[in-house]
């Protein structure tokens, strides 16, 4: 078998690292670009430290900033019509996960045309996207420099899974100043968004030693940085080790894809609009239980990677305690417990169950389940 790995060209990372965005845009020839971003991130001001650097170097912009916190079908549409309005040559995502999976639509419908839908699944496109530069706010999704774009079909009810070697950005930004910004509960969900992908990473099907690498080092990270930057927002030790532990799960899941927990995830997040990392956090633990019979030995080695002494356990037992230590984690930075207080509805697992097994991320996953079986664990979590 053949393993591919992509990530972006050039990813600019550390403190104050934006301030090199324009040297990396001037010998490109770009003439205007479509700024992809939403109204909180305009409103709190912190698009003006980019609009600003772009405006100093004699770059011209236009803005977007209608991007919902689940990218939807008419989200693409709308930003493509202001990009080809506006003659602009390239596209900059400003913000987390959303606005970059939106950038990325309407970067490939601008030079692949059709609509966002007829790329759904595993490499439609014929051609690359538009050029892309993704500048990351959040420590979380990696969608920043992944193939994976998540957007939301408003008439089905459903997260389309978009996973394209043909939207990897050119240039990917991670400053962790911009993630200080970040309120508690949302550095909480994204950071647990990280862990999972770099759990289902290590437990996929199609995981290397590359990927292994980079899951191993993204939960050692996240074990030890998330609570400090829940705790404290300005702590920017805890801020930048986060920027890096994201990006590293964003590597590993990039080329070893993800599981369950995703493909579920991503119907409660269509069917409800709720929030994906807090979906994430809470099916975790459910969907780790259910893998134990095949993934034993490898959430073992996960549990040691969070700090926990598997010497003399079994690898039953490590798995055990695997699971025990993502719930500890999970509830120390606040997150809910079940589905429950969410508003998700019993009666609807079938059909959240029946499109998970449909969606992109369920092939990697390391025990093929039923559709019972995934009932059960949507059960599990209530």
């Amino acid at each position: 078998m053949t393993y591919k790995f992509y990530m972006p060209p050039i990813s600019l990372m550390g403190e104050n690292c934006l301030q090199d965005l324009p040297n990396e845009l001037s010998s490109r020839g770009f003439t205007k670009c479509l700024i992809v971003t939403d109204k909180v991130l305009v409103n709190i001001g912190l698009v003006d430290k980019l609009t600003k650097l772009l405006t100093s170097h004699q770059i011209n912009y236009v803005i977007y900033d209608e991007t919902k916190p689940n990218p939807t079908v008419t989200n693409v549409n709308h930003g493509l019509t202001m990009l080809k309005e506006n003659h602009c040559d390239f596209v900059i995502s400003f913000g987390g996960g959303s606005p970059h999976d939106c950038a990325k639509g309407i970067a490939l419908l601008a030079t692949n045309g059709g609509n966002i839908g007829d790329y759904e699944g595993v490499n439609k496109s014929q051609k690359p996207q538009l050029p892309l530069i993704t500048i990351n706010t959040t420590a979380g999704t990696a969608s920043e420099m992944t193939i994976f774009s998540i957007i939301t079909d408003e008439e089905r009810h459903i997260k389309m899974a978009l996973v394209d070697k043909h939207m990897t950005p050119i240039v990917a930004v991670n400053d962790p100043v911009l993630m200080v910004a970040m309120p508690k509960s949302l550095t909480a969900a994204t950071g647990m968004d990280a862990l999972t992908h770099s759990i289902e990473a290590y437990v996929s099907t199609i995981a290397t030693p590359i990927t292994d690498a980079c899951a191993i080092k993204a939960i050692e990270l996240i074990s030890c940085y998330l609570k400090r930057a829940v705790d404290d927002g300005g702590d920017m030790v805890a801020r930048e080790n986060m920027a890096y532990a994201e990006y590293l799960a964003g590597m590993a899941f990039n080329n070893a894809s993800l599981g369950y927990v995703h493909a579920m995830a991503h119907q409660l997040g269509g069917f409800y609009d709720l929030p994906h990392g807090v979906c994430n956090a809470i099916l975790l633990p459910h969907v780790q239980t259910f893998n134990a019979k095949e993934a034993g030995p490898r959430l073992k080695c996960i549990a040691k990677f969070m700090g926990v002494d598997v010497s003399e356990m079994s690898d039953e037992e490590g798995a055990k305690a695997c699971i025990r230590r993502i719930k500890e984690l999970s509830a120390s930075v606040g997150i809910p417990v079940g589905l429950s207080t969410l508003g998700v509805k019993k009666e609807d697992f079938t059909t959240l169950a029946t499109n998970a097994l449909k969606d992109a991320c369920a092939a990697t996953n390391p025990v093929v389940g039923t559709l019972e079986d995934i009932i059960k664990i949507f059960e599990n979590a209530y």
